[in-house]
């Protein structure tokens, strides 16, 4: 039960993190007309601040403002970040797919793999 709610609220954080990446990412392409990877770094760095606060709040029950459990969900960030940024890379620059198309294999892949390194390293420590 717990495992089932803990994933439907990531699910939910997740969405809610993914519509400002998205959102940002494609305000700053077209708006400010940064080219696709500084438009998506900027979608991932807004959309990091959701997820953090989210889930540490709302699907892990945790405190915001400890330490190592931050440091923690940075490096899983991170890791999430690098993901990204080699498959936006990859699809947009290598394949030459449009840059919308690339965004929607990114939200596909990305917060599975980062649910599961959350749930057992980053939030899954007790400090």
């Amino acid at each position: 039960m717990r495992l089932a709610r803990e994933g439907a609220v990531f699910a939910l954080v997740g969405a809610s993190a993914t519509a400002v990446h998205v959102l940002v990412a494609l305000a700053t392409r077209q708006g400010l007309g940064l080219g696709p990877m500084a438009a998506n770094f900027a979608g991932y760095g807004c959309a990091v601040a959701v997820s953090y606060l989210g889930n540490a709040r709302l699907t892990f029950r945790r405190s915001a403002w400890r330490g190592p459990q931050f440091a923690r969900f940075v490096v899983v960030s991170l890791i999430g970040l690098a993901a990204n940024q080699a498959i936006t890379w990859s699809l947009v620059n290598r394949l030459g797919w449009p840059f919308w198309a690339g965004l929607a294999v990114v939200v596909a892949l990305v917060p599975a793999l980062s649910f599961g390194a959350a749930k057992l390293w980053a939030f899954g420590r007790q400090d």
